[in-house]
């Protein structure tokens, strides 16, 4: 089976009866490694004939959806990324409309319908708005895959509903499909389309030559009528890679196990100086590079865990996140110049305890210093967010403090990466990290989502305050719905801290089992554990009795005062 995703493509445009063209195609056919990890993409883009200027933004549209695509990062899920430029670009256009003024007139405007197809993996994404087409065809039937946005007045008049650079925001549609070998994808305006037949699209995807079959199907339109510009794109799927092939674990099939490592031994460059840990799963080493006499951590599987490879594929996308994720709260990979001649992965050395440690070591610390810890762990872990990562295992012991006194996020193994997880890989899911830190809803077999993060975070603030964790051991025990809805939250108050209680509420909301109930961004927990949440404030305000015991009573007296002047009116 290849290795990589093949195709075969062509395309044709055509001005027909029209004095301009102002549809635009094109494809970005990418190397590797961007050919795994963002995948082929083409894009058809169909300007509104009453606008002298549409051609501009036809173009604008492809080439800047192209380009900018294969620039986002490779962490994002597709979904993210294509919507990012596809607002970007209609952003744009529309800011072109107003400086012109041709707002006023949309019709005379930067406004153009699209469609971009991005195949990736085995899979294919569509991005649509407007009413150009992409159509499929598999096994002798051919399917609309996208849907035309457009109004029908009559029979014979219809406007758009849709397109790029007619408004301020723009609703775009995104779908998913799985690809198999042999699959032929048309993009095509409406000049084209409604002038052929489903006989006349299932012979040109039938077709050996692509670029062949778009000119016959372009000049079938023409014959047939059309008096709109024609522009088809075909591309047939020749080849998908294997389900177990991608560019984290392309080094498992070249680089050998790492031997068995010791104190003063040289192994590739560099000096190993003693054992940080050791577990079944890994062998983590301080070692010096010998080269620039850095000090760093070596890890390298255990022999236990050598033909685990979904185990071996984590381990590498350990550092593969590290190199991708740029911030002081979060620990780095470490870059040496020269090649490695083993599998393993290297990074920086924080010298420091893990926040774990130092927890036994200050059992009760005061609440500002637990509130600037929670700030510069969020820092960490918003980077993560920002990549659609999802640490996964934020707890303690994976949290280190440097000689400074800044935390850093440490540990990465467990980590789900979305634009990763699309493909075919061998990562699994489930309980991948730390059972008393892990959210509820990864033991109803659910996928971690940025709230189980916050949840995790929450746990470990509540620990630090509380000396306890918010449920105990009973969120491991609960594997139903059912059960987790009998988890009870225990206020954080203590007699010897003053813990305000807008912040015990934060966290009870940061905690519920529930993430549907959770906050919904991390940066608005954060602000809520130094800002009163007046809704808090509210739910949490201590009854009159404790507030001002004198106008209770008072207040009470009052009533009952009243009480006995009607009973005695009534005899």
């Amino acid at each position: 089976m290849s290795t990589s995703l093949e195709i075969l493509s062509g395309g044709h445009s055509h001005q027909g009866r029209k004095p301009l063209n102002q549809d635009f195609y094109n494809l970005s056919l990418p190397q590797e490694p961007q050919r795994t990890t963002k995948g082929i993409a083409l894009a058809l883009a169909d300007g509104i004939s009453s606008s002298a200027v549409s051609q501009e933004a036809s173009q604008t549209a492809v080439n800047s959806f192209l380009q900018d695509y294969l620039s986002t990062p490779e962490t994002w899920s597709v979904k993210k990324s294509a919507h990012r430029v596809a607002e970007a670009i209609n952003a744009w256009l529309y800011a072109q409309n107003r400086r012109n003024h041709l707002h006023v007139d949309i019709d005379r405007g930067y406004v153009c319908t699209f469609s971009a197809l991005i195949l990736r993996s085995s899979t294919a994404y569509m991005v649509h708005v407007g009413d150009t087409r992409i159509l499929r065809v598999r096994e002798g039937v051919v399917a609309q895959l996208t849907q035309d946005h457009r109004i029908a007045i009559s029979s014979e008049q219809s406007y758009l509903a849709r397109a790029l650079g007619m408004d301020s925001e723009v609703r775009i549609d995104f779908e998913r499909h799985a690809l198999h070998v042999g699959d032929v994808f048309l993009l095509a305006t409406d000049g084209v389309y409604e002038f052929v037949s489903t006989q006349a699209i299932l012979e040109a995807a039938s077709h050996e030559d692509p670029s062949v079959a778009a000119h016959a199907l372009v000049q079938q339109a023409f014959d047939n009528g059309s008096d709109d510009n024609l522009t088809v794109q075909i591309v047939r799927i020749t080849a998908l890679p294997d389900k177990n092939v991608h560019e984290l674990h392309s080094q498992l099939k070249t680089l050998p196990f790492a031997p068995v490592l010791e104190p003063r031994m040289l192994f590739d460059g560099y000096e190993i100086i003693r054992a940080l840990s050791s577990t079944y799963r890994s062998h983590v080493y301080l070692a010096r590079d010998q080269e620039t006499q850095s000090a760093v951590v070596i890890k390298v599987p255990s022999v236990d865990q050598r033909e685990e490879k979904g185990y071996i594929e984590r381990l590498m996308m350990e550092e593969w996140i590290a190199r991708r994720i740029n911030n002081a709260h979060v620990m780095k990979s470490y870059l040496a110049t020269r090649g490695r001649n083993y599998l393993y992965t290297v990074t920086e050395y924080i010298e420091g305890q893990t926040l774990w440690q130092w927890r036994i070591d200050h059992p009760k610390p005061s609440l500002e210093t637990v509130r600037d810890m929670a700030d510069q762990i969020a820092r960490g872990l918003l980077a993560f967010h920002r990549q659609e990562i999802v640490h996964q295992d934020l707890r303690p012991q994976n949290i280190m403090i440097d000689a400074t006194g800044t935390l850093k996020i440490i540990d990465f193994g467990s980590a789900r990466v979305e634009g990763i997880s699309e493909m075919n890989t061998l990562l699994d899911e489930g309980i991948l990290g730390t059972a008393q830190y892990a959210a509820p809803e990864y033991f109803l077999g659910e996928v971690g989502t940025y709230k189980s993060d916050i949840y995790s975070f929450a746990a470990i603030i509540y620990e630090l305050l509380s000396g306890r964790l918010p449920y105990g051991a009973h969120v491991a025990r609960s594997t139903t719905p059912a059960a987790q809805k009998k988890l009870k939250y225990t206020s954080i108050q203590r007699e010897d801290v003053a813990i305000p209680l807008w912040i015990d509420a934060a966290l009870k909301r940061a905690l519920h089992p529930n993430p549907n109930e959770r906050y919904e961004t991390l940066s608005e927990f954060v602000y809520d554990l130094r800002h009163p949440n007046r809704a808090f404030l509210n739910k949490t305000r201590p009854p009159l009795i404790e507030r001002d015991p004198v106008l209770f009573w008072k207040g009470l007296s009052f009533m009952l005062m009243g009480v006995i002047v009607f009973l005695l009116s009534q005899s």
